[in-house]
């Protein structure tokens, strides 16, 4: 097989198991949000969570990379964080500032995208400090959905919740101005040449 016809593979078994973890974003959200079966949502979280290291690993130890993995791989796991939090905004378990503060770094990249497409370019590739990012993010957000509970962990699972949204916000929009800077960079060295 060409590399070409590589890069250009659907039916891959890490493949199916992004496009399977998108089918659970809407019942995530319908368990947290309709019925509040927030045992069975945190199990949908769970393993969304796990699928996600599991098609990165067998798409590494078995050759199944592909161009679609690299787009519905992130995508999936950003419209995780987005549905965890909706339902955690709606059922006010979260204050409003830290999903503006998502959004604003959300919309801080997507700014560069026009840039990048007028000088002949696609998406630049997911940078260490980004998927650092989102398994903070990725992690506390299910936590402080334990915390919104009356058990015995509710604390734990708060000052763990916070810490990893807190980290994870942060090295976000860190994540973020390292990407504007590459376009810069790559969009400058373009114009020079």
């Amino acid at each position: 097989m060409s590399e070409t016809s590589a890069e250009d593979r659907i039916w891959t078994v890490p493949n199916l198991l992004s496009f399977l973890r998108l089918l659970g974003v809407p019942v995530f959200l319908w368990l947290a949000l309709g019925p509040r079966a927030d045992g069975w949502a945190l199990g949908v979280l769970a393993v969304a969570g796990f699928t996600d290291w599991l098609d990165g690993k067998i798409a590494r130890a078995f050759n199944q990379t592909s161009r679609l993995g690299r787009l519905i791989d992130p995508a999936a796991d950003k419209l995780y964080v987005a549905a965890t939090i909706v339902a955690l905004l709606v059922r006010e378990i979260i204050p409003w500032w830290l999903v503006a503060v998502i959004l604003a770094r959300e919309l801080f990249v997507l700014c560069s995208f026009p840039v990048l497409r007028k000088h002949g370019y696609r998406a630049l590739q997911v940078h260490f400090l980004g998927k650092a990012a989102m398994f903070n993010l990725m992690y506390a957000f299910p936590l402080l959905f334990l915390a919104s509970h009356t058990g015995w962990y509710a604390e734990i699972a708060r000052i763990a919740g916070w810490a990893f949204a807190l980290w994870g916000t942060g090295l976000y929009w860190w994540a973020g101005v390292l990407y504007v800077i590459q376009v810069r960079r790559l969009v400058t060295a373009t114009t020079k040449e």
